[in-house]
């Protein structure tokens, strides 16, 4: 090996250390996975203006730039429900466990089962709960449009719940 050419492979080899030194040790591989683990400190107890009843929310995963959306699982005790929200880009519910209830402003409500998905499309006003006898947990894969996922609006009154618009 000529020296010209250990002196050029030694200047790039010390280029790249100089600048993996110059990256903040807390930015992220874009080209890397993320492991984001579960852990009580990712739940948090359903905000009382958001929720009527007993709600627990554990944050799986964030929106990111390449990912528009985020993750959460969402567990109502019986007879707990949302308030009246929408999604500007839409929301997928999967249920994990019991039996979802899901409403529009027309009165319709949906009743899904364990497997089960329900699409609520950007925009739509909505409310999603547990039955008033047993806890459901669901799965929600949120969208995000202008940095918001939900917009939130008042509680469902008990008639609403009932399926009564």
């Amino acid at each position: 090996m000529s020296r010209q050419a250990l002196v050029a492979i030694l200047t790039a080899l010390f280029a790249a250390v100089v600048q993996a030194d110059s990256t903040p040790a807390d930015a992220p591989d874009k080209a890397a996975q993320v492991l984001y683990p579960a852990a009580p400190q990712n739940a948090q107890k359903g905000a009382p203006e958001h929720f009527t009843g007993e709600v627990r929310v554990d944050r799986l995963f964030p929106a990111n730039d390449s990912a528009h959306y985020s993750g959460a699982y969402v567990t109502f005790r019986p007879g707990a429900r949302s308030a009246w929200h929408l999604h500007p880009a839409g929301q997928h519910l999967i249920v994990t466990s019991g039996m979802a209830l899901t409403g529009t402003r027309d009165g319709k409500v949906i009743r899904a089962n364990v497997g089960d998905t329900v699409w609520c499309p950007p925009g739509l006003e909505h409310w999603h709960g547990a039955t008033p006898d047993a806890a459901m947990t669901h799965l929600v894969i949120t969208g995000v449009r202008d940095g918001k996922n939900v917009v939130w609006q008042e509680h469902v009154t008990d008639a609403q719940y009932r399926g009564q618009p």
